[in-house]
């Protein structure tokens, strides 16, 4: 029920946000008695998500919500990037982040595990390949849970401050 919402969501926005000149990369349901949250997370394939990008997609699906009402009850509208760390959804998303770390929550345990860390080598015909530190691990994207992108973060070759006090020679 949750996922047919979310589709029917994801539709129901996509286009707006298309509009804006942006991506819908995905987004998040949440629902309790107390209230909720709706998050969306947008992106531009060739520049950073600003807050004024955030902003006006904010204005607009609020609108769009208004009129619409998918959700019953209150619940809270949040729109932001996606982040370093950023989530994947589908199985064209992994594919545009092959060669990138990945920690993935399988729904089921598969092998007696349900979590997963590992570099994305390959996507075919809705699975994922990861090579892990104990071999590959297939997994169907249908079946992932959750998972975000590990950034990788590269030292600088030499600091300023681990050459204080040398001379050049």
């Amino acid at each position: 029920m949750a996922a047919q919402r979310k589709a029917e969501i994801e539709g129901l926005l996509g286009p707006t946000v298309q509009a804006l000149g942006l991506e819908l990369w995905g987004t998040e349901l949440a629902l309790s008695r107390a209230g909720g949250l709706l998050r969306l997370y947008i992106d531009h394939q060739d520049r950073p998500i600003t807050l004024e990008d955030c902003e006006q997609v904010s204005r607009e699906v609020s609108a769009l919500l208004d009129v619409h009402d998918p959700i019953t009850g209150n619940y809270t509208l949040e729109v932001s990037s996606p982040g370093l760390d950023r989530p994947l959804y589908g199985a064209e998303q992994y594919a545009r982040f092959i060669d990138s770390d990945v920690r993935a929550t399988t729904a089921l345990p598969i092998n007696g595990r349900r979590r997963f860390q590992g570099r994305i080598v390959g996507v075919e015909d809705g699975q994922v390949t990861l090579a892990t530190d104990t071999g590959p691990v297939v997994l169907a994207v249908a079946d992932i849970e959750k998972a975000k992108l590990v950034p990788r973060f590269t030292p600088q070759a030499a600091s300023r401050s681990s050459r204080k006090g040398k001379k050049d020679e």
